[in-house]
C-alpha cells in the first residue's frame, strides 16, 4: 500500500481540486452574496462541524501526545491551521475566494502564477500556505480548461474499451518510472504528472461508466463530499474494531476493509440521517445559510428527500 500511495501521490489531490474547479465557470460570476454562501460558507460549515467531531474523538490522544494546555489550544488553532484530513475542505473555500478575487485579471497570468508557486515547492510548515502554493494551479486549471476537459472526455466516451485500457496502462507505466526513478518532484515534471494523472482518473471513470460499476461510481461521485467528510471516522473505527477483536490480522486485508468502511460508512450514515434531526451532519441547515438563500435542509418531494449536501 505504501508503494501504491507513493505512485499515486503526484495526482491524488490534484485530480480532486481539478474536478472541483471544472464547474466553477457556471458560478464565478454570481453576486458575491450568493457566491460566498455556496462556495465559502458551505464548506466552512462542514469544516467546522466535522473538525469539531474529529477533535472531540481525538482529544484523549492529543492530551497524551502534547499535554492538556497544547491540546486545548489545538482547537482554536484549527481555524487557522486546518486539522487532519479535513484540510482540503478548508482549502476549497480559500480557492473559491481567490478565484473570485482574481476574476478581473487575465487568466493566463493567474494560471502562470499558480504554476510557478507549484514549481517552487514551498514548505513553510503552515499548511494553508504550502497547500495553496502546491494545489491552486490544479483548481484554477479545472476552471480555465473546463471546455477542453469536457471535449476530451466526450472523445474518450466514443473509444473502444481496449483503447482506453491500453492508454491507461501506458500512463501507469510512465507514472511509475518517473516516481520511482526519483524524477516526479522535478520542476515541470510534478505539474505534468498532476495533469496526466487527473486525465487518467477521468478516463478511468469513463471506462467504469461502460460497466456495471458505472452507477455506483456515479453515485459516489455525486456524494463525494459526504464520503470525504467522515471517511476518517468510519475508517479509523473499522480499523480499531478489527484490531481489538482480532478479526483481521493481515495488514493488506485490514487496510482494504478499513478503506471500504471509510467509503461505504458515510454513504449509509447519510441515508439513515437524511430525514432525521441528525440531517445537519451532511446537509447544511437553513440557519447556516446567508439570508435569502434557498433552503438547504431536506425537502420532501413525492415521498423522497432531495439531496442538499452539495454547493449550488
Amino acid at each position: 500500500f505504501n508503494t501504491v500511495n507513493d505512485w499515486a501521490r503526484p495526482f491524488r489531490m490534484p485530480d480532486f481540486f481539478f474536478i472541483a474547479g471544472l464547474f466553477l465557470m457556471r458560478r464565478i460570476d454570481r453576486p458575491w452574496r450568493s457566491y460566498l454562501d455556496t462556495k465559502v460558507v458551505h464548506f466552512a460549515y462542514f469544516y467546522v462541524l466535522w473538525m469539531s467531531v474529529w477533535y472531540i474523538v481525538r482529544i484523549p490522544v492529543y492530551i497524551d501526545r502534547m499535554g492538556l494546555d497544547n491540546a486545548l489550544l489545538l482547537y482554536p488553532m484549527s481555524f487557522i491551521e486546518p486539522l487532519g484530513s479535513l484540510w482540503f475542505i478548508y482549502m476549497l473555500a480559500v480557492f473559491f475566494v481567490v478565484a473570485k478575487l482574481t476574476r478581473p485579471l487575465p487568466v493566463w497570468l493567474v494560471w502562470l502564477a499558480g504554476a510557478v508557486l507549484h514549481s517552487l515547492q514551498i514548505h513553510t510548515g503552515w499548511r494553508v500556505i504550502d497547500e495553496f502554493s502546491s494545489r491552486f494551479v490544479f483548481f484554477y486549471s479545472g476552471f480555465v480548461f473546463a471546455p477542453y476537459a469536457f471535449s476530451i472526455a466526450s472523445f474518450f466516451t466514443r473509444q473502444k474499451v481496449a483503447t482506453i485500457v491500453a492508454g491507461l496502462v501506458i500512463w501507469a507505466v510512465i507514472e511509475g518510472w518517473l516516481v520511482f526513478g526519483g524524477h516526479s518532484l522535478l520542476p515541470g515534471v510534478s505539474l505534468a504528472l498532476g495533469f496526466a494523472g487527473t486525465g487518467a482518473i477521468i478516463t478511468a471513470g469513463i471506462l467504469l461508466s461502460k460497466t456495471r460499476l458505472g452507477e455506483p461510481v456515479r453515485y459516489l461521485g455525486e456524494h463525494s463530499l459526504v464520503v470525504f467528510l467522515s471517511y476518517f471516522l468510519f475508517s479509523v473505527a473499522a480499523r480499531i474494531i478489527m484490531l481489538k477483536t482480532g478479526l483481521v490480522s493481515d495488514p493488506v486485508v485490514l487496510i482494504t476493509l478499513a478503506t471500504l468502511a471509510g467509503i461505504t460508512g458515510p454513504v449509509i450514515a447519510d441515508l439513515i440521517t437524511r430525514n432525521t434531526p441528525l440531517f445537519f451532519l451532511y446537509r447544511r441547515p437553513y440557519a447556516f445559510r446567508l439570508g435569502g438563500m434557498r433552503q438547504a435542509a431536506p425537502v420532501r418531494r413525492q415521498g423522497k428527500t432531495t439531496p442538499a449536501a452539495g454547493g449550488n
